[in-house]
């Protein structure tokens, strides 16, 4: 469980940045921030963590983000890769069929299925062994002042006594309930797709092998998704039939009985949760209102149809903890932070759309509508596809902090999600987050450190930025060079025809450049772009 641990007591909480919610959305923000050395105050409102799953899946890009911070050798007590997605009529065809490959574009399973429980009980053990990072459990937010110049927030444990904290930011995990949202009173926007899924969580008593891993069952009978939720555990949802209550669905009796079908029984298997809950399509209108900030489902809420719920949150705290790092540090204006909205809102928009069209594939329970939906996808040669929504590595930003040269709209590869490959360095062959580094980073097909004038490469040294000179397996190398064993960045570079990219600690490739002139175009409009 964690605490509050050593330091300051409750009564001086005062810190650089206040979480509110401690599900690993509050999780990863807090220990992407203290590892950058800032003091860190997360409130809680539950005393213990929660010990049911909720997300049962997380992907490569997650699992590249969750490893730069260091519990990447906990994922096989974690979860297992998944290899396939199917989606079948009731007839057992398949409609859409996702393969899913066991090392992606980001250097990781493309889909990992997980125990969330065991998830946070790494995390949490992490964040642990950061001094400047102190969780308080058992506090409830109640109020929240931002002056303009700070934010003030207080909170009151079970027994009523308040405690105030003052930070120079706040940021809203806290969910879809969200305290922090409903109190500086942003509102939402709902599509108003939500169904009834009754939800069971199961350990199976022995092992047995699933494959493909991942289903979803299209049958307007009784449309079903089953899932794989980490080592020995699974998961199955019964969506309710018109007609049928609630009170009818949820009970233990009815979980039994569907989970039959699957051969799933008290004799073989464990029913740990069965529960009813309706998913939402959802986001705030807006993100952030002056020093408070919003993230995950505080944010906004997704059908689970392409399990990226806990993934987008994961995917706003990456992008939001590299500009408030620059921020605290006065290395960028407050402005910078604008940015995070305009940039993650579309994407997750987009996250939305995919899963509500998904949901409408699997969401019927009509049987001449559901034929026809068989026959049109079946026609159509919807078929096998690869794992991504966006190609190999992830959805490109389109708008925000990207290079745009002397117009408005960004220079491609500007905007790209950099995909990881295996280098060596030093002697040290590995994923290039872990041999490399993370953080800003130019890399180049000649050396980015020769081409640069001193005084732009001490103010990208001053941000942290990892610079790498790439060069081929089997080649020649100069010292300090970073041989591109998989074969991934030099590539990459050909086909965007660049000598350089300097990419973003999220990934996302701020601009590329051809010489050392437009090298130096490109970091001259970075350097004016965080002083906005």
């Amino acid at each position: 469980m964690c605490s509050a641990g050593s330091g300051r007591g409750p009564e001086t909480p005062d810190a650089d940045v206040l979480i509110v919610g401690y599900g690993p959305i509050g999780q990863v923000l807090s220990i992407l921030l203290a590892t950058r050395g800032w003091r860190v105050l997360v409130v809680e409102r539950w005393e213990d963590p929660y010990t049911l799953p909720r997300a049962t899946s997380f992907d490569g890009e997650t699992a590249r983000t969750l490893a730069s911070l260091g519990v990447a050798g906990s994922y096989p007590e974690i979860g297992l890769p998944a290899d396939a997605y199917d989606w079948r009529n009731a007839e057992g065809r398949s409609l859409l069929r996702v393969e899913l490959a066991e090392r992606g574009a980001h250097g990781w399973p493309e889909t990992t299925t997980m125990h969330q429980p065991a998830l946070e009980a790494v995390l949490c053990a992490r964040a642990e062994g950061l001094p400047n990072l102190r969780v308080l459990r058992g506090y409830e937010a109640t109020e929240l002042v931002d002056d303009g110049t700070g934010v003030e927030l207080t909170a009151m444990d079970t027994a009523g006594e308040r405690l105030r904290c003052g930070a120079s930011w706040v940021v809203g995990c806290d969910g879809a309930n969200s305290f922090v949202r409903d109190h500086i009173g942003v509102r939402r926007t709902d599509l108003g797709f939500s169904f009834d899924w009754l939800l069971c969580d199961v350990v199976l008593h022995e092992p047995r092998v699933f494959s493909p891993l991942n289903v979803q069952h299209c049958d307007p009978a009784r449309p079903t998704t089953a899932v794989g939720s980490g080592p020995g555990r699974r998961r199955w949802e019964f969506m309710r039939l018109p007609g049928e209550s609630v009170a009818e669905l949820n009970r233990a009796e009815t979980a039994w009985r569907l989970l039959e079908r699957f051969d799933v029984t008290p004799e073989n298997a464990t029913l740990n949760r069965h529960t009813v809950y309706s998913f939402q399509a959802a986001w705030a209108d807006e993100w952030r209102r002056g020093r408070v900030l919003l993230a995950g489902d505080a944010a906004h809420l997704m059908p689970p149809f392409t399990g990226q719920g806990m993934c987008a949150g994961i995917r706003d705290v990456l992008n939001l903890s590299w500009k408030l790092d620059l921020v605290l540090r006065g290395a960028a204006g407050e402005g910078l932070l604008d940015t995070y909205p305009r940039e993650r809102v579309g994407h997750v928009r987009e996250a939305i759309d995919t899963a509500v069209r998904l949901g409408g594939v699997l969401c019927v329970t009509d049987a001449a509508t559901a034929a026809s939906r068989d026959a049109s996808l079946l026609a159509g040669g919807a078929g096998t596809g690869r794992g991504g929504q966006h190609g190999a590595a992830g959805p490109p930003l389109r708008t925000g902090l990207l290079y745009t040269g002397i117009g408005t709209a960004p220079v491609p590869p500007a905007g790209e999600v950099m995909p990881q490959g295996r280098v060596r360095y030093e002697g040290v062959t590995g994923l290039f987050d872990e041999v490399v580094g993370t953080g800003p980073v130019l890399l180049g097909s000649a050396d980015p450190a020769v081409a640069l004038e001193e005084s732009e490469l001490t103010f990208l040294t001053g941000l942290g930025t990892r610079t790498a000179h790439m060069v081929a397996e089997g080649a020649e190398t100069a010292p300090g060079a970073v041989i591109d064993v998989d074969g991934v960045y030099l590539p990459f570079l050909r086909a965007a025809r660049a000598r350089f990219l300097l990419v973003r600690p999220d990934h996302h490739i701020y601009g590329a450049a051809r010489t050392s002139r437009e090298l130096t175009e490109l970091v001259g409009q970075f350097r004016s772009g965080l002083l906005k």
